[in-house]
């Protein structure tokens, strides 16, 4: 046979072979190009990045959202003949030949941006020849039906560059804190000589080496043209400035814990699932990280303190405990809303997160206490009595509560009876028997009527004990109902989520920001006045001395035999509440009542805020 006739059917054999493999490539659908996992991101009150849902830390964005360094930078690197091949390389593919030849081994490889972006795109199998024909098949049907700008995109959004980062949106963000499109020139051949090896010439983990493979980039750009030799030395004289190590994995903390159960009630099944979200929330970081911190520190602080009857955290550091039930130690509560819209601005469900998962700000229930007392006097002043007339703070005598209410006698906390004294100073220094028989006064079905509307609870007891708080609330449920009072009677509905972005910026959810009014504005500003002299003069005095700058007000709770101790209140930014006791009630100390355990909580928060 003729080497003619050879080579005809040599060449007939490799194109049936060809033909093969390009029918093997049509199977794939190209749309598995685009189809890449994105992040769902989380932002914060101010529009600022909080945190991420779990999953790949990739932001897609356009070519035209992408510098032309950059871009330039990429093909310098990775395909300097990207713009002349189909998809394969005839001559990259014979000088590594050559090279691996006269070097020995596997020393380089050959493939093309689009060969890269068809075995990252889908699953081709091991690292063999088999591979590599449908690799080059693939990548040749790809460059037939996807422009080169396509195939660009789609390749600089899906690669890895290291530190948790997919795409060059992400990479840029982290390693630069801007966004892609406004990358410099020594900052995309940076980014461009990641690629390769990510983490070992990661800017943050090897900055030498990091700046090593940057000029070797910059040196290529040189010598195919794409830059001049000014601009070389320019970039090549410039100091690497990276962003400071930043933490991109989602928080793992009591407001991502509340985020996503809202993001539960709130989304459609299956509207997360293909990520890239972007979720507005309503949180503050820094004033998240003060609450979280003055929840451990000041119950810390009261285990510390002598005559404390309990084992304290430190006892309990080794044991083995279920984390999603209660804890045996000491434990608290916080959420402080916006008094503007409602928003959650910070929420702590318990001591420590990694210790105990419950979330007690929204699914603790407990007795409310005095905390309740504001309701029965505003349910009072909305019935004509005013908190200047006088009532008796004497003990409740015989016949005082009608017989069907049965007998009732609570006694003050202190155990003193005053007499005659001002409506308003009952609720000033919490006195039981006042609240009692101001209660008495105006019916305990408008006091229960108030409670209900304002969300305290669904079905108060409508006795005698409804005015000391003898029913189970939640700490959302009484925080919320105290932005009647910082509002001047309309009741904030709390929310975390303020809106919901799709992939393709469609908003997808929407806060409704509920107002419920609850009580005049009249009953509600005669109850504030007075709240503001709790902590004035109150069983809140205490609160200058915690740390309170400027105006406060609020109302102290403790139930009976020490078993919780609340303060909720407010100032002129944010409504706060604060909850401490065990998951399984017991008296905290003797004489632990709400102003001496929740208060500096509450200081602590509302100060935080401030600043």
């Amino acid at each position: 046979m003729s080497l003619f006739k050879i080579g005809l059917v040599t060449l007939l054999m490799w194109s049936i072979v060809g033909a093969l493999y390009y029918a093997w490539a049509l199977a794939f659908d190209l749309k598995g190009i685009h189809d890449m996992n994105e992040r769902s991101v989380i932002f914060d009150h101010a529009g600022k990045y909080y945190s991420r849902l779990a999953g790949e830390n990739r932001e897609v964005v356009p070519f035209d959202k992408v510098s032309n360094d950059f871009v330039n930078a990429l093909i310098s690197r990775e395909d300097t003949r990207f713009y002349q091949h189909h998809g394969v390389d005839p001559i990259g593919v014979a000088r590594a030949v050559v090279r691996n030849l006269l070097l020995g081994g596997f020393r380089e490889g050959a493939s093309t941006i689009t060969q890269q972006l068809a075995r990252n795109s889908f699953p081709l199998g091991g690292k063999n020849l088999h591979r590599k024909c449908i690799e080059a098949a693939l990548a040749f049907r790809i460059e037939t039906e996807l422009t080169k700008e396509e195939i660009l995109e789609a390749y600089m959004n899906r690669i890895y560059f290291g530190s948790g980062t997919y795409g060059i949106e992400s990479a840029s963000q982290t390693y630069f804190g801007k966004p892609a499109s406004r990358l410099n020139l020594q900052e995309s051949a940076t980014l461009a000589g990641l690629i390769r090896s990510p983490n070992r010439f990661s800017p943050l983990n090897n900055p030498e080496g990091s700046i090593r493979e940057r000029n070797v980039v910059l040196g290529r750009m040189r010598d195919i043209g794409l830059i001049t030799t000014t601009q070389f030395e320019e970039a090549q004289a410039t100091p690497l400035v990276a962003m400071p190590r930043t933490k991109t994995w989602p928080e793992d903390n009591w407001a991502m814990d509340a985020i996503l159960r809202e993001l539960d009630l709130v989304l459609e099944a299956g509207q997360m699932d293909g990520g890239g979200l972007k979720i507005y929330t309503t949180i503050d970081g820094p004033l998240q990280n003060a609450a979280e911190k003055s929840m451990v520190d000041r119950l810390a602080s009261v285990e510390e303190q002598p005559g404390y009857p309990h084992e304290g955290i430190k006892a309990f550091e080794d044991a083995n405990l279920d984390r999603e039930k209660s804890a045996p130690y000491l434990q608290g509560a916080a959420i402080a809303l916006d008094n503007k819209t409602g928003g959650i601005r910070a929420i702590v469900g318990g001591r420590d997160f990694k210790r105990s998962k419950f979330q007690r700000a929204l699914l603790g229930v407990r007795q409310a206490g005095s905390v309740v007392k504001p309701f029965v006097y505003a349910s009072a002043f909305e019935a004509g009595l005013g908190p200047n007339e006088l009532i008796s703070d004497n003990r409740i005598g015989p016949g005082e509560i009608p017989k069907k209410y049965g007998k009732y006698d609570p006694s003050n906390s202190d155990k003193e009876y005053r007499g005659m004294i001002p409506v308003g100073e009952g609720l000033i220094d919490s006195r039981n028997t006042v609240a009692v028989r101001v209660g008495l006064t105006v019916g305990f079905d408008r006091i229960a009527n108030t409670i209900i509307r304002a969300g305290i609870a669904k079905n108060p007891p409508r006795f005698p004990s409804i005015c000391l708080g003898a029913f189970e609330t939640s700490l959302k449920n009484i925080t919320a109902a105290y932005t009647v009072f910082a509002t001047g009677g309309t009741k904030l509905q709390p929310y975390l989520i303020d809106r919901v972005l799709d992939a393709s910026g469609n908003v997808i959810y929407k806060a409704t920001r509920g107002r419920i009014s609850v009580m005049s504005p009249v009953a509600a500003k005669m109850t504030t006045s007075l709240l503001e002299k709790v902590v004035e003069c109150g069983t809140a005095s205490q609160a200058p001395a915690y740390g309170l700058k400027g105006y406060g007000a609020g109302k102290t709770g403790t139930t009976n035999n020490y078993l919780d101790a609340w303060f909720v209140g407010f100032d002129h930014q944010l409504t706060c509440g604060v909850w401490v006791g065990f998951d399984k009630p017991r008296p905290i100390r003797p004489g632990g009542y709400g102003g001496a355990l929740a208060l500096p909580i509450w200081v602590d928060i509302i100060q935080a805020a401030k600043r």
